[in-house]
């Protein structure tokens, strides 16, 4: 493979060799239903997702016509796992425990996602029951009710982590009124709204053949693999006859964006304060998301980075401190973290972003470039030794990219990573607004003409 691979929805198959011998194909079934693999030599098992595009930014309020679907998409995932007309809940369950095998979903603002990972002999199982389970689920009014508790407690279980609450206003705070903005679980008050008529609705609008797109990787045959999903879509009641072409994928022009609030001090009696400090990121299809990789990398992600240095070992003032650049179709964000006392948190805060101006206005060493191009290269490699990361990588592929980027052609791209390239997208982060978000015991006025304003000298 020599570049990146484009995805165009019209290309009925597809297939090429990527890095490590690796075999990627791609069938787009006549019903519209998409279906990709990476067949890994020496693999002794495989992970399968069933996708769609479909997260918590496309629920919408209540109107004239209909409540709120808030909170519907992550209902949703929960009641896709009790029971159709011919697997109940424990049935499913004891599928995957039978075989040693593991099974779970995830939603998430832009997608949701229903996986396994197995033996490979137990793939077309696996094929099996998910398929049943998409296509298939009963949302019996019991299990609903049954399942609106058990949400209500994963939402208090969130509320009382103040990472989780401070990740949330964090958002909240720079996503503004976005709809990737929203929590993702919904809240207390729109999960004991949520009506199964409307979520079920949602799961008819959403859950049709050319929405769905099914990723796998390991050790796996394609043929064999899109033989037996089609016996089970079929069997779900899927007309195999039926032609549709795969649904479009997001538009990827940045979105305007209008942060909410400059500071955010939300009050807990706890030992640290959970501080994020950030700002308007990158889309996900934006040219400088290599560039992004290797800023984050000499910024802060592992021991030897900018701010691990300078807040942790220089200056012992936090244990946790990093900083992460999450991306979307249309909006992203970059944003740092920290957990400290909140004697500290100021300071903290203040050395965050002077250390993010510094590297806006000196740049990066040759020796942090190569450093990070290093570390890169080594985590993605360990990370591609997991089917799950395969079949992951396979999933944003299709949906959010449209392209398939292999290790070979990643690495190619970060070696093309200047340091001025580094120096100019610090600059231009910079440049945006920032949004800072305290939970513990901090006050505003701790803060006040921090976030926008000049550098303070105790942080110097």
């Amino acid at each position: 493979m020599n570049g990146a691979v484009e995805l165009p929805l019209g290309a009925a198959e597809l297939s090429f060799t990527a890095a490590g011998e690796a075999r990627v194909r791609r069938s787009i079934l006549p019903s519209g239903v998409r279906v990709l693999t990476e067949q890994v030599p020496g693999s002794r098992s495989a992970t399968v997702g069933f996708w769609v595009a479909v997260g918590s930014r496309d629920e919408a309020a209540a109107d004239a016509t209909r409540p709120s679907t808030f909170g519907s998409t992550h209902f949703l995932e929960h009641l896709l796992f009790k029971g159709t007309p011919t697997r109940t809940a424990l049935d499913i369950a004891i599928s995957f425990d039978a075989v040693g095998g593991e099974h779970n979903a995830l939603t998430a603002k832009e997608y949701t996602c229903y996986y396994a990972k197995v033996q490979d002999r137990d793939l077309p199982m696996a094929v099996e029951v998910l398929a049943d389970m998409f296509t298939s689920s009963l949302l019996d009014p019991v299990e609903f009710d049954n399942e609106r508790g058990v949400i209500l407690e994963e939402l208090s279980m969130a509320g009382d982590d103040p990472g989780d609450v401070a990740n949330e206003r964090f958002f909240e705070a720079i996503l503004g009124e976005h709809p990737l903005g929203r929590p993702i679980g919904g809240s207390a008050d729109t999960i004991n709204q949520a009506t199964r008529e409307a979520v079920h609705e949602h799961y008819v609008a959403n859950y049709r053949p050319n929405d769905l797109v099914v990723t796998a990787a390991g050790a796996l045959d394609h043929d064999e693999l899109v033989a037996g999903l089609e016996r089970a879509l079929a069997a779900g009641g899927w007309n195999p006859a039926l032609e549709a072409a795969p649904v479009e994928r997001r538009a990827n022009a940045p979105a305007p964006l209008a942060p909410t609030r400059e500071l955010t001090v939300v009050q807990r009696p706890i030992e640290q304060v959970n501080l994020l400090l950030g700002v308007p990121g990158l889309v996900a299809t934006d040219a400088r998301r290599s560039t992004m990789s290797v800023l984050n990398t000499v910024f802060g992600s592992g021991m030897s980075s900018r701010l691990f240095q300078e807040v942790r070992e220089r200056r012992g003032l936090a244990y946790a401190v990093y900083s992460f650049s999450p991306s979307y179709s249309d909006a992203g964000l970059f944003g740092m973290y920290a957990g400290c006392a909140p004697s500290k948190a100021p300071t903290v805060a203040e050395l965050m972003r002077s250390e993010l101006d510094r590297v806006a206005r000196d740049g990066v060493t040759e020796d942090e470039l190569r450093r990070a191009s290093g570390q890169l290269a080594g985590a993605s490699a360990l990370a591609l030794e997991d089917s799950d990361t395969r079949m992951s990588r396979l999933g944003r592929a299709e949906l959010t990219l449209g392209e398939f980027v292999d290790l070979d052609e990643a690495l190619r791209r970060i070696a093309r990573v200047s340091a001025d390239d580094v120096r100019a997208l610090a600059a231009d982060l910079a440049s945006r607004p920032f949004s800072l978000v305290a939970v513990g015991a901090s006050e505003e006025s701790d803060f006040e003409g921090l976030v926008n304003g000049p550098p303070r000298s105790d942080a110097a």
